[in-house]
């Protein structure tokens, strides 16, 4: 089964300007970053990217555990970006992820709950699709802190 994802996006101007985009379920302003001298209204590629990365990743881990009957009370992930610029081009290097599980599950299964962070990384679909391209790492895990 496929499944289609539409969005349309506007745009005038260079730098010094903004625009929008919208999908089906979300309208957002957007701009290049004031960091890479743009205007910074709304979003941009790199933080949609980001998001798009971190929210793939904590709903497959989240699905993992419930499949697992692994009982969550919260779970956070904290997500970075590292984009290099030089000699005029940008390179999305990384993605970092710092995850953050609370459950009720005993210690004893504290490696079986790490052991599933990294395999919820690894089937992401956007991990897969940025495979080769962007390091994407877990920086820390930490359960029950």
């Amino acid at each position: 089964m496929k499944h289609h994802f539409e969005g349309t996006a506007h745009f005038t101007g260079s730098y010094d300007s903004h625009g929008t985009l919208e999908t089906q379920n979300m309208k957002t302003d957007i701009s290049i970053p004031a960091s890479m001298g743009g205007v910074e209204i709304g979003t941009n590629p790199d933080e949609m990217l980001l998001g798009a990365a971190t929210t793939c990743f904590i709903i497959s881990l989240s699905v993992l555990f419930e499949h697992n009957r692994i009982p969550l009370t919260d779970l956070k992930v904290e997500s970075r970006a590292t984009v290099d610029q030089s000699k005029g081009i940008l390179t999305y290097e990384s993605i970092d992820y710092i995850v953050t599980i609370q459950t009720d599950a005993p210690d004893s299964k504290q490696s079986l709950l790490r052991r599933f962070v990294r395999k919820a990384e690894e089937s992401c679909m956007i991990t897969r699709a940025l495979k080769g391209n962007v390091d994407v790492n877990i920086s820390e895990i930490h359960i029950n802190p």
